[in-house]
């Protein structure tokens, strides 16, 4: 097994999705000569303010150009089409009632633990490691993954590095983590996290977290900028710890029944776009992250830790690497390695 700078961390539906508008499949019955046309749904978890919803656009704009208009894409922020929950949002994908999601691993790992390999805490020091560490092989293996599932795996956007924000004080050290109650992903990987570190985690749907911010019933969350900042969350909270402990990508998942029914070309199509528009949602997210930043600083108080103190919490979650290795398995951990 490779071990990674720090630590070792260490079915198909055949559905008829041909003639499936209504749930976001496809409409065949005005096709034309130069191919089929097309009406599909694509979800994300956040808002439309986010550059979530800004690559989701893109991807729907270039396929909208590539296609001469063949392919229309319905984009639906906040999980609108599950009522709010990305898990049963992810499950909508397998089974066909939509045809593409951007969803964190995170979610993913709800479904199968293995999925959060890539998640394992402080696996990456920084984008540069990360976008590696996937180019090597972490996206072949993600997509192999991903197709036992019954998703086409059409790259990786980016919700980013994530951070952790509360009411109560200034996190520097996991002893001011104790007590805290923090609103976790539901992820077996999340609470064993927190747990390690003294918090008291929770799991509740992205879409309760403002209010319960807001109402006390949580003191804190954990989430990229982006996230934070375009659901306004920092309006009711009051400290941000930049830890960079958890890199976050974004699946840019198509039922892959649906993706397999298409023509060669309508399938280059498809990737094409899917390459351009993760790209461009990376390099916004990239961009808008350092701005957002700066605009939270001006309301919260904003603390970057030292090396030497991410060095503690990696030694505390120690342990939890040698728990996770073999859920992971070990081709995994090799495959989204450190390079």
């Amino acid at each position: 097994m490779k071990f990674g700078r720090a630590v070792a961390i260490a079915a198909v539906l055949g559905l008829g999705l041909s003639g499936c508008a209504a749930s976001g499949g496809t409409d065949n019955a005005s096709g034309n000569s130069d191919g089929e046309n097309y009406s599909w749904d694509f979800t994300i978890t956040v808002s439309d303010t986010s550059t979530w919803y800004a690559g989701a656009e893109r991807f729907a704009e270039i396929l909208d150009e590539k296609s001469d208009g063949r392919m229309q894409v319905n984009i639906f922020a906040n999980e609108q089409l599950s009522g709010g929950d990305p898990a049963a949002g992810v499950e909508q994908l397998m089974n066909g009632d939509k045809a593409f999601s951007y969803n964190s691993t995170i979610i993913y790992s709800g479904i199968d633990p293995r999925f959060s390999a890539i998640n394992a805490p402080f696996l990456y020091d920084n984008y540069e490691t990360a976008d590696a560490a996937i180019e090597a092989g972490g996206l072949a293996a993600y997509q192999d993954l991903a197709a036992e599932q019954g998703i086409e795996l059409l790259g990786f956007g980016e919700s980013g590095f994530r951070q952790v924000t509360n009411s109560k004080a200034e996190i520097t050290s996991p002893a001011d983590v104790r007590g805290l109650k923090l609103r976790v992903p539901g992820s077996s990987l999340f609470l064993s996290i927190f747990e390690k570190l003294g918090a008291d985690p929770v799991t509740m749907n992205f879409s309760e977290v403002f209010t319960s911010l807001q109402t006390g019933t949580i003191d804190g969350q954990e989430n990229p900028y982006d996230v934070i900042y375009s659901n306004g969350l920092s309006e009711v909270q009051d400290y941000l710890t930049v830890w960079n402990y958890v890199y976050d990508p974004l699946m840019l998942g198509m039922n892959k029944a649906l993706f397999d029914s298409l023509s060669a070309e309508d399938q280059a199509i498809v990737q094409e776009a899917a390459q351009e528009a993760n790209q461009y949602q990376r390099d916004l997210n990239r961009e808008r992250g350092e701005e957002q930043l700066t605009e939270m600083g001006e309301t919260m108080t904003v603390t970057e830790l030292t090396s030497d103190q991410v060095a503690e919490f990696r030694s505390a979650l120690q342990p939890l690497y040698e728990e996770y290795a073999s859920v992971w398995t070990e081709d995994l951990v090799d495959a989204v390695a450190p390079q």
